[in-house]
């Protein structure tokens, strides 16, 4: 596996899996735009630990669709050209039906759907433009085990990483003609910091034996993953879903 001379826009990749990825793809060849969304420094620290050289951050509320604009203008100044696009940007927060009123109700799935499937689907239509343009692409979306299994205490997010699912096999049927290939990845719980920071010991020993392995995904193990759909992967695989939740959840 190697992208050596490829250019790539991964969001949220300051932190967590996102980071994991912007590391892996920098290790292998691939010049990097870092996408954050509020936290500068920490995107800094990011773009400071990548091997190689010309990669950048680049700041957008995924939310705002004029935002996702500027947010593929800037990559292109950069770079010129986009070879592969990894939505990974995502927002989690629990809003459980039985404890909001309507307005946080609304804040709720205003912020969730934005970002995580709005948000995807408004980036992903600016870069497909530019990769039909250009002889194609790959797209990578990373999307969760929730999707399937459901997520009671935060519906939202289910619901984002379902529309998800269904909005990348769509794209698979309708432009593998065009050789862009779109793939998913759907992690179960991965050991990022801001995760564990928010458990209490005994919620983290709960979602450890949910898999048979006995503890939860490392953010490398998901960027590992995105990294062969991204470049080795075969083109028959578009419109894939790869489940990376340690045989937490089987799906049939």
């Amino acid at each position: 596996m190697h992208l050596k001379g490829k250019n790539a826009l991964i969001t949220g990749a300051s932190r967590g899996i996102g980071r994991a990825i912007a590391l892996r793809f920098a290790e292998h060849g691939a010049r990097v735009a870092v996408h954050y969304r509020s936290d500068k420094s920490v995107a800094e620290k990011t773009l400071r630990s990548l091997s190689g050289e010309g990669h950048v951050i680049l700041q957008a509320d995924l939310r705002d669709p004029r935002s996702c604009k500027t947010l593929f203008e800037d990559t292109l100044k950069a770079f010129r050209r986009i070879d592969i696009l990894v939505n990974n940007a995502g927002v989690f927060d629990s809003h459980k039906i039985r404890e909001l009123d309507y307005e946080g109700w609304l804040q709720a799935w205003g912020d969730t759907i934005g970002t995580n499937l709005f948000g995807a689907a408004n980036v992903s239509f600016l870069v497909i433009h530019h990769m039909l343009k250009n002889g194609g692409g790959r797209i990578v979306n990373v999307s969760s085990r929730g999707a399937f299994r459901g997520e009671p205490d935060a519906p939202a997010y289910g619901a984002s990483k379902a529309g998800m699912n269904a909005f990348g096999q769509s794209l698979a049927k309708s432009l593998a003609p065009d050789k862009v290939f779109i793939y998913t990845v759907a992690p179960g719980f991965v050991e990022t910091e801001r995760i564990v920071a928010k458990m209490t010991p005994e919620e983290e020993a709960s979602i450890k034996e949910q898999s048979p392995l006995g503890r939860m995904a490392a953010p490398d193990e998901v960027a590992q993953t995105v990294l062969y759909l991204a470049s080795g992967a075969p083109e028959f695989l578009t419109g894939c879903i790869v489940d990376i939740n340690g045989a937490s959840y089987l799906r049939t």
